[in-house]
C-alpha cells in the first residue's frame, strides 16, 4: 500500500495589496476552493499542492494591518491563527513597505507563532533605491526570511524550503519586547485580545513601543541609495488621476471606456451562445417530439428550464469582461486612487469618506460591500453606509440592463447601462447627505487611505479571478434560477387548459393584481410585476423570469397544455419582439432604473440583519429603497413624456 504524502497546514497572511493573492495563486494554481468563513461573508480561498512529498492545505487570510481583532478580517486571522494551529504562518511583506508590515510581525512573534517572511516586490524596491539586507533581518527577528517575486513565480522553492524546515521545528523567535510591568503580565495571560479591551493609553504604549523597535530594526537592514533619483513616473501619475479638478473627469471616462469595451468586446460571444441555446430549445423539442413526450413536459424543459437558464447564461461574456476590466483597475492601484479622489468629494456633503470603499466593493455584490462597513468607526456611519449601499449597481442587475438596453438601445447600450451606474453612485451620495443629517450632524473624521504602487496585475491572478465569478454566476444560474425557472413555468402554465403565459395563468393573475402600481410608471404590463416580484430573490432571476414568459414562437396555442409541442422552440427574436410590443424605449428605460434602485435580494437583507442586530432596518431598507425606486423611474417616464420622448 502506497503510504500517502505527510500533511502540513500553512496560512498566509499579510498587509492588503502586497500580493498575497498572487503568491497563493502561484502555489496552488487551479487547485483552490472559494468560499466564505464559517459564520462569515467575508471570503475564504484554500488550496492544495504538494511540495517533496508533503501535501500543504494552503489557508488565504482576509488582508489585515494587525492582529487586534478590531475589524471582521482581523478576527478572523487571529482565531485561525490560535485555534487552527497552522504548522507555520508565511507573512507576505511589501518591500517598499517594511517598516509598516513589520508591525504585525512584531504581533505573530508575540504569539509565538511559527513563521517565515515573505519579501516581496524586491525588485520595486531596489527601482527605488531600497534595498533590504535579508540576512541580517532574519538574524534579528529570529525567523526565516526569504526574498521572492510572486509574480514570477521567483523564489518559490526557497520560500516553501524554509516552511517546510520550520514546520518540523519547534523553535520559536526569541525576540520579546518590554512593554512595562502591567502590561507584560497582561499580554502573558490574553496576548490576542488586549488591544481589543484595554484604555487609549495602554493602546498608544503598545503601538509606541513596537514601532519604536520596528524603527531601530530598519536602521539596521534598509539600505537606501539617496544618490539614485526616485523614479517620479508613479508621482506624475497620481497627479493627474488624483488632480482635484481632474481626478473625478477622469474617472467617469475610465468608467464610461470600460462599459463600451465590455459591450464591443462581449456582442459576439453573446451571440455564439445564444444561437447554441437556440438550437439545444429546437433540438430538444424536435427529439422530445418524436417520441411522443407530453407536451406539458416539453414546455417544461423547453420552455422553462432552457428558457430560463439560457436567457440568463447568454450574459456570462458580459460579467466575464466587465469584471475582468475592473480587477486590472483594481490590482493596477487605480481603485485606490478612485476611493481617495470620490473621499474629498463626500466629506463635502457630509458623507464619511471611508464608505465610498464598502461601495466600490457593491459594484461587484452589495453583501461583501456592507460586510466592510465594519471598517467604519462608529456605529451611525456604519448604519448610513449599510442604507446607502444597495443603490451601488451590483453585477446581477447587470443582465438586465444587458438585455433591455440591447433590445432598445443597441446602438448606446454603453452609455445607457453607464448611465444607470452613475445614477446609482448619485443617489447613494444624496441619501448618504440625508441619512447624515438625521443620524449625525457635523463632518465625519478625516479619512486616511493607503495608496499602492502601480502594478502591472498577474495574469494568472486576473483569469482566476474572472473564472470565480463567472463560476460564481453559472452556480447560480444552475441553482436558485434554475428552481425559479420552474416555479415560474408553473404559474404560467396552470390552471391546467390555460394558454401558457397568457393572463389568466396563476402568474398572469399576481401580475395583473399588482400591476397597476406600475402603470404610472410605463410598465403595467403583467409579465413585468411577475418578473419583479421574483427579482427580489437574486436579480438575474428577472431575466429568467422574462425568458420563461416570452420565450415561445407565436402558435395557435402558444404553450397550451396539450398544444403541438414541436412548435415550442425558444427564441431570442420572441423575447425580443414581446418586449418591444409590451414596452416603448422610454419604458424600457424607467423599467431599468427602478430595477436598479428597488428592493435589494433576499442574501442583502439578511445580512443587513445580521450587521444591524434588528429587523427594523431591512424592514426599513425594502419600504424606503421601493419608495425611491418607484419616485425616480415615475419622473423618468412622465418627465420623459412631458418633454415628447414617448
Amino acid at each position: 500500500m502506497e503510504k500517502k504524502p505527510p500533511k502540513l497546514t500553512l496560512g498566509l497572511t499579510g498587509n492588503p495589496n502586497i500580493g498575497k493573492s498572487t503568491l497563493f495563486n502561484a502555489l496552488t494554481g487551479a487547485r483552490q476552493h472559494v468560499g466564505n468563513w464559517p459564520g462569515k461573508t467575508v471570503e475564504k480561498k484554500e488550496g492544495t499542492f504538494t511540495y517533496k512529498n508533503k501535501k500543504i492545505k494552503l489557508v488565504d487570510l482576509p488582508g489585515s494591518y494587525s492582529l487586534a481583532a478590531y475589524s471582521e478580517e482581523e478576527t478572523i486571522t487571529t482565531e485561525f491563527i490560535l485555534k487552527e494551529k497552522p504548522d507555520v504562518v508565511v507573512q507576505i511583506v511589501d518591500t517598499q513597505n517594511l517598516e509598516r508590515n513589520l508591525f504585525m510581525t512584531i504581533q505573530l512573534i508575540e504569539l509565538q507563532t511559527p513563521l517565515v517572511l515573505a519579501l516581496n516586490m524586491a525588485d520595486l524596491a531596489k527601482k527605488d533605491g531600497i534595498e533590504i539586507d535579508a540576512k541580517q533581518l532574519s538574524i534579528l527577528l529570529n525567523i526565516p526570511v526569504v526574498i521572492i517575486d510572486a509574480k514570477r513565480k521567483k523564489g518559490i522553492n526557497e520560500l516553501m524550503d524554509a516552511v517546510v524546515e520550520q514546520s518540523s521545528s519547534d523553535k520559536r523567535s526569541k525576540v520579546k519586547l518590554t512593554y512595562g510591568t502591567e502590561i507584560d503580565a497582561k499580554l502573558k495571560t490574553n496576548p490576542t485580545r488586549l488591544e481589543k479591551k484595554s484604555s487609549k493609553n495602554i493602546n498608544n504604549a503598545l503601538a509606541n513601543t513596537r514601532y519604536g523597535f520596528i524603527k531601530g530594526l530598519s536602521r539596521e537592514v534598509i539600505k537606501r541609495d539617496k544618490t539614485r533619483k526616485k523614479q517620479n513616473i508613479s508621482d506624475s501619475v497620481d497627479n493627474l488621476l488624483m488632480n482635484k479638478l481632474l481626478g473625478i473627469p477622469l474617472f467617469l471616462i475610465v468608467a464610461w471606456l470600460m462599459f463600451q469595451a465590455t459591450f464591443t468586446l462581449s456582442g459576439p460571444f453573446m451571440d455564439w451562445i445564444e444561437l447554441l441555446f437556440g438550437f439545444i430549445g429546437e433540438t430538444v423539442s424536435t427529439l422530445m417530439t418524436s417520441w411522443q413526450s407530453p407536451a406539458w413536459v416539453i414546455s417544461l424543459i423547453v420552455d422553462g428550464i432552457i428558457g430560463g437558464v439560457g436567457g440568463i447564461l447568454v450574459f456570462v461574456p458580459i460579467i466575464a469582461i466587465l469584471f475582468l476590466i475592473m480587477a486590472i483597475l483594481e490590482d493596477s492601484g487605480y481603485m485606490a486612487r478612485v476611493a481617495y479622489v470620490m473621499d474629498k468629494l463626500m466629506h463635502r456633503i457630509g458623507l464619511h469618506g471611508k464608505a465610498f470603499l464598502p461601495m466600490i466593493l457593491g459594484f461587484g455584490c452589495n453583501v461583501p460591500g456592507i460586510m466592510a462597513t465594519r471598517t467604519l468607526e462608529t456605529k451611525k456611519d456604519r448604519l448610513l453606509t449599510i442604507l446607502i449601499n444597495p443603490f451601488m449597481s451590483c453585477g446581477a442587475r447587470l443582465p438586465v440592463y444587458a438585455l433591455f438596453a440591447g433590445v432598445f438601445f443597441s446602438a448606446h447600450q454603453g452609455w445607457v447601462i453607464f448611465s444607470l451606474y452613475l445614477l446609482g453612485v448619485m443617489v447613494a451620495i444624496i441619501m448618504g447627505f440625508i441619512f447624515k443629517k438625521i443620524f449625525s450632524k457635523g463632518l465625519s473624521s478625516p479619512f486616511v487611505i493607503e495608496l499602492p504602487p502601480y502594478r502591472w496585475p498577474s495574469i494568472t491572478g486576473l483569469l482566476l479571478h474572472v473564472w470565480e465569478k463567472i463560476w460564481m454566476f453559472i452556480k447560480k444560474a444552475g441553482t436558485i434560477i434554475l428552481a425559479f425557472s420552474v416555479i415560474i413555468w408553473a404559474l404560467a402554465s396552470f390552471p391546467a387548459g390555460v394558454e401558457y403565459g397568457s393572463q389568466e395563468s396563476l402568474a398572469g393573475q399576481m401580475g395583473e393584481t399588482i400591476s397597476p402600481v406600475f402603470e404610472p410608471l410605463g410598465f403595467g404590463n403583467w409579465q413585468s410585476s411577475v418578473a419583479l416580484i421574483f427579482g427580489f430573490v437574486a436579480k438575474e432571476v428577472i431575466v429568467g423570469t422574462f425568458g420563461t414568459l416570452y420565450g415561445v414562437e407565436d402558435i395557435s396555442e402558444p404553450g397550451a397544455i396539450g398544444a403541438d409541442a414541436s412548435d415550442m422552440t425558444v427564441s431570442a427574436s420572441s423575447l425580443t419582439d414581446a418586449l418591444q410590443n409590451d414596452f416603448t424605449p422610454l419604458s424600457a428605460y424607467a423599467f431599468m432604473v427602478f430595477v436598479l434602485l428597488y428592493i435589494p435580494c433576499m442574501a442583502v437583507l439578511a445580512v443587513v440583519k445580521r450587521e444591524t442586530n434588528s429587523w427594523k432596518w431591512p424592514l426599513f431598507m425594502v419600504a424606503y429603497t421601493t419608495g425611491i425606486a418607484w419616485i425616480l423611474a415615475f419622473i423618468v417616464y412622465q418627465g420623459g413624456k412631458l418633454l415628447g420622448f414617448n
